[in-house]
């Protein structure tokens, strides 16, 4: 075996497993066939369920400093201002991060780049993977490195992480049914002033459409996303220059652009694999889903993948677990894509339609109702929720079993455990729950009841003390109860009174470790 696990795709999603499989003990390899990391991108948006996953790898931090944080939303229809999301209130009991991260794909990589060279493993640039076949115990390749000449070797596992023409799932024979929206889009990188609230995302609906500006690093410096009007889809050696009349015809003379650091146009299809998996081979990201840019989950999702896999992965290759656990991979993450895409298909759809009727709803209806559902504090946190990615779950996982029952308002089995401040010894500050979780290790969280003896190595346990009731309360957790978390955070074994037993039944039989 030349490899346990080969990467193909150095981009957002390959990065992030490749992190959390060297921060596990592995060295995969990593191929990419471009000739670097990106330049430019289209994604920007790092949601509080990324920025949580971050801080646990220690790049929360750095991402901070790259990035601008956007504290609010701003809703506008045909130059009103008629709703706003204070994102900072919506998510404050939900994640250390109740705001977007305004962070280029560019810049993600660059970090996590950063990181993974300091964990030794190295992207092999400029090679491509030409072929593949599946054997009893491994994946034979064929690569074309840089000058040209092809070899072959074998790998374990492989990960495609590489776009939505994944040579992963192409050699794989793997489906990926979908259509295009007939509609360009365009994003520009520029320095603009008008009507826009500094530091904040504003959403500008208009007959023709919709435009996204977000808050980037410097006075009046914006990345702008929208479509690009029917007249200039054609047009060969398009500039900014040619779309800001049409951009200005909606917005009118308050919206001024003093300069376009760059520009791009792209389509958008709307697609998702068949499978996420066939044998040895996987499908992450783009490779697996592609969607409208609404709601800014793409490049998360993909990163959502990576750490849902990466955990797996680590445990098989290195032999503590069996490969049947991997099969909750697939089963736990083509739910997530499903939703999304039913989502951001019918939000996408309802704000570009080019139907006058529909042009008139999304001006004068849609956008009076979304900014008066606003001004409701639930619906924000609803909002907040669901665009930060904290309210994905896996209840209907094999991995996620309940010992005994759980009221509905309480944390459930598959759900992400819920970010609390809690006080672990008498007279103490309250401490940061997230802060202590060890995302290489399993976390047995126990409230009104002792630690057990003999855990096994890879589980650390956690006794909540007396003194912390109004938290526990405002949660629904009850005492005694316990939580036994996946290293992604994600609840897999919870009850009432915590029986070693049944933990360890639950690991042989649920979780196939060895």
């Amino acid at each position: 075996m030349d490899t346990e696990v080969l990467i193909v795709g150095a981009g957002p999603t390959g990065l992030m497993l490749a992190i959390q499989l060297a921060r596990a003990g592995l060295k995969p390899m990593v191929i990419d066939r471009h000739a670097g990391p990106a330049q430019q991108s289209r994604a920007l948006g790092v949601q509080a369920r990324t920025l949580e996953i971050y801080a646990r790898m220690g790049l929360a931090d750095r991402a901070l400093a790259l990035g601008t944080i956007a504290t609010g939303a701003n809703l506008w229809a045909e130059g009103r201002r008629l709703g706003h999301v204070p994102f900072g209130r919506a998510g404050a009991k939900v994640s250390p991060y109740p705001y977007i991260l305004v962070l280029g794909q560019d810049d993600n990589e660059h970090l996590m780049g950063e990181r993974l060279r300091a964990l030794g493993v190295e992207i092999a640039w400029n090679t491509e993977l030409v072929a593949l076949t599946h054997e009893a115990d491994r994946v034979r390749v064929r690569l074309k490195d840089p000058d040209g000449s092809e070899r072959q070797l074998g790998a374990a596992w492989v990960a495609g992480c590489d776009g939505s023409r994944s040579a992963v799932r192409e050699l794989n024979g793997i489906g990926f049914p979908g259509p295009p929206y007939e509609h360009v889009f365009f994003v520009a990188d520029v320095t603009a002033t008008g009507d826009m609230v500094p530091g904040e995302v504003n959403v500008f609906l208009w007959k023709k459409g919709f435009h996204l500006f977000f808050p980037m690093r410097g006075s009046d410096h914006w990345r702008v996303v929208g479509i690009l009007d029917a007249s200039l889809r054609d047009r060969a050696e398009l500039r900014f220059t040619h779309v800001i009349p049409s951009i200005r015809a909606e917005a009118g003379d308050t919206l001024a652009f003093q300069d376009c650091a760059w520009f791009s146009t792209y389509r958008i299809h709307h697609r998702r694999a068949a499978r996420f998996r066939k044998g040895r081979c996987f499908l992450l990201g783009d490779a697996a889903h592609v969607h409208s840019p609404v709601g800014a989950q793409g490049m998360n999702t993909g990163l959502q993948d990576a750490y849902n896999l990466g955990w797996k992965l680590a445990r098989v290759a290195d032999g503590r677990a069996a490969p049947a656990l991997l099969d909750s991979y697939e089963a736990e993450r083509i739910p997530v894509a499903e939703r999304l895409l039913d989502t951001t298909d019918r939000a996408f759809r309802a704000i570009v339609s080019d139907n006058p009727l529909a042009a008139l709803l999304r001006t004068q209806v849609l956008a009076r109702v979304a900014a008066l559902a606003m001004r409701s504090e639930r619906v924000q946190a609803l909002a907040f929720r669901t665009v930060s990615q904290t309210a994905i779950g896996y209840r209907g996982s094999a991995l996620s079993q309940e010992a005994s029952p759980m009221t509905d308002e309480a944390p459930r089995a598959g759900d992400r455990f819920p970010w609390l401040q809690l006080q672990l010894a008498p007279d103490a500050p309250a401490q940061d729950l997230f802060g202590l979780l060890d995302d290489t290790r399993w976390t047995l969280l126990l409230f009104g009841q002792p630690v057990p003896q003999g855990l096994p190595l890879d589980v650390v346990a956690l006794a909540v003390p007396a003194g912390n009731d109004g938290v526990l309360a405002r949660a629904h957790i009850a005492q005694p109860s316990f939580y036994l978390l996946r290293p992604d955070g994600h609840v897999g074994l919870c009850g009432a009174g915590f029986s070693a037993d049944a933990m360890r039944g639950y690991f042989a039989d649920r979780v196939h470790l060895r």
